[in-house]
């Protein structure tokens, strides 16, 4: 089995003490971008303990205006620090000059792409810049998204967006961060029935190009579905993880849980959950080639 769980600060210490058998870990990037201090010395201890994963939520790696060299800068050096497992962001823009001529400025929110050519042509560029400067691949996410972009006319068309993440593989180098609570949402949103929506996606994906899975829960409002990381994963996400790993095999699979933290047993016992669907449905010959896990004893 391959599980982890987000590692978010009322746990710090409760993980630390019960060493619960994870195969990793995975922080925000950017709660750890200080020279020191606590929250530095926290991560060395939990890197001590188990492979660590860091997840960035701030690159804005689909932002034409580029990439911000401080915060690169900082990822890098964490990066050199801690060694990590895997490194990751998102699909999205966050940063865009509010006037022209003006310096970009970072609206603290992961903001649709529109899946054009154009913008892969960016993505890539972005993608590769990281890769070079961090000298390792990258994941990238695909975001749940309330809105979407319209199409000028006399513009080249949208691609499908499994089609738009091949391409980004195919041409940086990188790997997918497949996040299937993502795609439900999406697809609620949508009005179209999840299982379905989400399985055609993760079928259309290319061998190969999932490095890691995310699982989380959602809110339902009357108006919106809403990707709030704050409850236990929903029942049409746990059966598009079943359609994933019975498609992909056993990829490392992460717990997120990000808003109204339970105790940590709760995030535990979703990842014996997601353990169980991987050695119930997972193929067994991608089980047998699928990277062995490290031990968290």
């Amino acid at each position: 089995m391959n599980i982890g769980i987000g590692w978010r600060q009322p746990h710090y210490r409760a993980l630390l003490q019960q060493r619960p058998a994870l195969q990793f870990i995975e922080v925000h990037s950017e709660n750890f971008f200080a020279d020191g201090g606590a929250a530095l010395a926290v991560l060395a201890e939990g890197r001590a303990a188990y492979p660590v994963s860091l997840h960035g939520v701030g690159l804005g790696l689909g932002s034409a205006a580029g990439l911000d060299d401080w915060h690169l800068d900082r990822l890098a050096a964490l990066v050199q620090r801690i060694e990590p497992l895997r490194v990751s962001d998102h699909a999205s823009f966050a940063r865009a000059p509010l006037a022209e001529g003006a310096a970009p400025v970072h609206g603290s929110d992961l903001l649709p792409i529109a899946f054009t050519p154009a913008a892969l042509d960016i993505l890539v560029a972005n993608v590769q810049r990281v890769q070079e400067r961090l000298r390792r691949p990258i994941l990238v996410e695909n975001i749940s998204a309330y809105l979407g972009w319209a199409q000028p006319p006399g513009s080249a068309p949208a691609l499908p967006e499994a089609e738009f993440f091949n391409a980004l593989v195919r041409r940086s180098g990188c790997q997918l961060l497949l996040d299937v609570n993502n795609l439900v949402v999406n697809a609620l949103n949508a009005g179209t029935e999840p299982l379905a929506t989400a399985s055609a996606f993760i079928d259309a994906l290319a061998p190969g190009s999932v490095g890691e899975i995310h699982l989380a829960g959602y809110a339902c409002t009357p108006d919106l579905v809403i990707d709030d990381h704050g409850s236990r994963v929903h029942a049409p996400v746990w059966a598009a993880y079943a359609h994933a790993l019975r498609r992909l095999g056993t990829v490392p699979t992460l717990i997120e849980w990000d808003t109204d933290l339970p105790a940590l047993e709760v995030l535990l016992d979703e990842a014996t959950q997601a353990a169980r669907w991987q050695r119930d449905l997972a193929p067994a010959d991608r089980q047998a080639s699928a990277q062995p896990a490290a031990s968290a004893a």
